[in-house]
């Protein structure tokens, strides 16, 4: 009688708390029954989790998700205070007065001139040279600047790279101290526009030997003949470092080329599908005269000329670790709020899987290129570190790139997503500065000690 009473009280109470009316609403989409007979089957695990699912009754706080970052290695950590305000200054300045506008810029193919002034502000150029308005900085803060400016836009880094390092680097490392004096204040400033043209419209990779672009001695002076293609700042800068075969001794030497010399013409470049802020050109000189005071002192013979492309090429593989961190940070900030089936796409394991991958590769670049800078600061740094980063930097950011718009759908081919600017960009950080395949002869005679250069 007992276990009666007990099973009556039981039923009275729940038949108390019952909302009938709401039981049968949902009686017409369940089948109660069977609904019932599962639940009495669960474990006393299983029922827990069902009961607290069915508690929050979805008025749970919304989940807290871990910030967008993809320095997972925390190596901005290792920054003095001062280096890591720089880096935070410089991401605030690209975030705030680039993003905005850099689609537009990117589609139009127009170079943003009136943030010439504000990225002056910055002081960042020619940030690693003692004296001329550089601050002394190390290549390793030279390196992350770079990869800050890249993770919003590589046109842009590669602006400064040819302005701060091909261009300006040229005059630092092989100019006379009068040449030094004359350019390279300005230049850090941003009040002279440099480029550096080496690339010809038959010749890339061959420049060592095959350069076509000839320089011939007439007493005081110079005549130059050739073309030059790929240059960037070509269209508007006020000096360009040329490098030409001198026809007497067979040896490449370079020239600061002032814009307003008679015989010098460029032509800009169209219809690219990357870097397209940035304004190459085609250069012709057709009997440029030079004086010999604009002649790079320093620079006797391709060796030296290899001296300023092992600097940059550092730069190079930076700039590739930070287009591939933004393509990165972008498709990960997408995945946590793009839905699909009820639930943020970030929390599918095939959509983890991809960022992972990415993250792994983005990582790696990281602490590779961080110790390039290291070797850079010691004075240690030789041809092929910089190729083998330039090599495997440009090949992973390939992939991060392609996951990048692989996770976003159709999304990932809108400008506005951003990713779609890093896929592209990422097929011309690949090939400039060497490609591949010559960076990989660079770095396979180092190890073996044979030469597979034709």
């Amino acid at each position: 009688m007992a276990v009666k009473l007990s099973t009556i009280r039981q039923a009275f109470h729940l038949v108390k708390n019952i909302d009938f009316e709401q039981l049968g609403r949902l009686s017409e989409k369940i089948d109660l029954p069977k609904v019932m007979a599962t639940v009495g089957k669960m474990n006393d695990q299983q029922l827990a989790g069902l009961m607290r699912m069915l508690q929050s009754n979805g008025s749970a706080k919304k989940k807290e998700l871990p910030p967008v970052d993809g320095d997972f290695y925390d190596l901005s950590g290792m920054l003095s205070p001062e280096d890591r305000a720089l880096q935070l200054k410089v991401r605030e300045f690209m975030e705030q007065e680039v993003q905005p506008i850099v689609n537009e810029h990117w589609l139009k193919a127009e170079f943003p001139f009136e943030l010439l002034p504000r990225l002056a502000a910055l002081n960042i150029c020619g940030a690693t040279y003692d004296g001329y308005g550089g601050s002394s900085k190390s290549f390793l803060m030279e390196g992350i600047v770079t990869m800050e400016i890249a993770r919003v836009d590589c046109s842009m880094a590669t602006f400064f790279g040819v302005q701060s390092g091909l261009a300006m680097g040229s005059i630092y490392l092989l100019g006379s101290e009068a040449q030094k004096q004359e350019w390279l204040p300005g230049m850090q400033r941003l009040e002279k526009i440099g480029a550096f043209g080496l690339t010809e419209p038959e010749v890339g990779s061959g420049a060592a030997g095959g350069l076509t672009t000839t320089a011939k001695r007439n007493g005081d002076t110079w005549i130059l003949n050739g073309q030059k293609k790929w240059i960037g700042n070509a269209t508007f800068a006020d000096v360009l470092v040329i490098w030409a075969r001198d026809v007497d001794d067979n040896e490449v030497k370079g020239f600061l080329l002032r814009k307003d010399t008679p015989g010098f013409s460029v032509e800009k470049m169209h219809d690219k599908m990357a870097l397209r802020i940035v304004q190459n050109g085609i250069i012709t000189l057709k009997d440029c005269v030079v004086e010999e005071k604009d002649r790079l002192e320093h620079a006797l013979s391709f060796k030296d000329t290899a001296k300023v492309l092992r600097m940059t090429r550092a730069g190079v593989a930076w700039l590739a670790v930070g287009c591939a961190r933004g393509a990165y940070e972008n498709a990960l900030a997408y995945t946590q709020k793009r839905k699909q089936f009820g639930r943020p796409i970030g929390s599918f394991q095939l959509i983890q899987n991809h960022l992972v991958e990415m993250l792994s590769n983005l990582t790696a670049m990281q602490t590779m290129v961080y110790r390039l800078s290291e070797l850079q600061d010691q004075g240690t740094l030789d041809d092929e570190h910089a190729s083998i980063a330039k090599v495997f930097c440009s090949l992973r950011t390939r992939d991060i790139v392609s996951r990048a718009r692989e996770v976003m759908g159709g999304n990932g081919i809108l400008l506005e997503y951003n990713v779609a600017r890093f896929v592209a960009d990422a097929e011309a950080i690949y090939s400039y500065e060497g490609t591949k395949e010559i960076n990989s002869l660079i770095v396979g005679r180092a190890i073996t000690g044979f030469s597979a250069f034709v």
